[in-house]
């Protein structure tokens, strides 16, 4: 590939923006029932275990760029070849692709239930991804753009939880430490969903500007959504028994439901409406690192890729119908990307340590 144009990159302090509109999306309005069945009310403190992990993951990609090639790409060629290399790049390339699908198809599932119960899903999607494709192909700053605003407009939002503090009962947390150090594991990995999307890091890194002022960037934007989803979690547990987040599948919006305010009636519906803007830049980062990819791979330009990949993604979201097949889905992507982010990604960086030792010898 060739050297990206100065022009086209994006300060280092942008990347905050870039990994947190990526990690805050769907998972985030029901991930509690998730964490709750198999850790209880300790599992706050696998929601902290989880995001000190993707600071160690993102250590982890910082390694793989320094010490190999500067994207995903072509550091799969660098390590497996050129046929080989492409074999991963294509599985990268279908993972982002399930990514705006599960991301979309969630969405569209909860406005159906909570909003509009006869909402065509092929309309919606094909809708959403048009602006998706309007966006990418404005370039990789426009995405970064959306990912900007999709964190500070809405971010009016945490405030509100705060109505639910007068009704909420901390002594729920007591006796802390009730569950094995098994379950916190447990509870830690199934919050995969719920934090991935930062490894498109490794798609995009060669756009950015000054790479070694990035890194405070990049942790402290790690830190900052490990924050908000151990908020979230603190405040979801006082107000909730165990019983009901259990039975509550999205247990952020229900919350919502107590919010009055003297011009809006039912908020949930405004905060609905709102997570359209919050799951934009999911999408579109997602379909941006996929096309990068079919263009490393296959030299398919990047204008033609993505109404490929929006295409793909605008047919195979309405085969799911029902609650179940939308959960398995979520489910295979979460244990997908626990695997990719936590065991593929440091034996990679392992590979590439190696294949760099033995080239230096020969």
């Amino acid at each position: 590939m060739q050297p990206v144009p100065e022009n086209r990159k994006i300060s280092p302090s942008l990347v905050f923006f870039v990994i947190s509109s990526v990690q805050i999306g769907v998972g985030a309005l029901g991930f509690q029932r998730i964490i709750a069945k198999t850790a209880g009310y300790d599992a706050w403190i696998s929601v902290i275990i989880a995001g000190l992990a993707t600071n160690m993951i993102m250590w982890i990609m910082y390694k793989i760029v320094e010490l190999g090639k500067e994207d995903l790409g072509e550091n799969h060629r660098y390590v497996f070849g050129k046929w080989i290399g492409g074999i991963f790049n294509t599985f990268f390339i279908f993972y982002f692709i399930s990514f705006i699908i599960i991301v979309l198809r969630t969405y569209i599932e909860i406005v159906q239930v909570w909003m509009f119960a006869d909402l065509n899903v092929f309309m919606f999607a094909l809708f959403f991804l048009v602006l998706c494709i309007y966006v990418v192909k404005g370039g990789f700053r426009t995405v970064v753009g959306i990912a900007f605003f999709g964190v500070v407009l809405p971010s009016y939002l945490i405030i509100l939880f705060g109505f639910t503090i007068p009704y909420a009962d901390f002594h729920h947390f007591l006796p802390i430490f009730d569950h094995s150090l098994k379950d916190l594991i447990i509870a830690s990995k199934q919050m995969s969903l719920t934090y991935m999307g930062y490894e498109s890091f490794l798609i995009y890194y060669p756009f950015i500007k000054d790479k070694q002022k990035s890194k405070k960037w990049a942790h402290a934007a790690l830190l900052g959504t490990t924050a908000l989803y151990l908020y979230t979690t603190l405040i979801s547990f006082g107000y909730y028994s165990e019983g009901q987040l259990q039975k509550d599948v999205w247990a952020t919006l229900t919350t919502w439901k107590i919010v009055y305010l003297p011009v809006v009636e039912r908020f949930e519906y405004v905060g609905i409406a709102n997570w359209c803007l919050i799951i934009l830049p999911n999408a579109c980062l997602a379909l941006w690192c996929a096309t990068r990819l079919l263009k490393q791979t296959y030299r398919l330009p990047q204008r033609i890729g993505v109404y490929l990949v929006g295409a793909i993604a605008v047919c195979i979201i309405p085969i799911f119908d029902t609650r179940q097949e939308i959960d398995l889905l979520n489910s295979l992507l979460g244990n997908f990307g626990f695997i990719v982010n936590f065991i593929y990604l440091p034996l990679l960086l392992i590979l590439i340590w190696m294949v760099k030792k033995v080239k230096k010898k020969i």
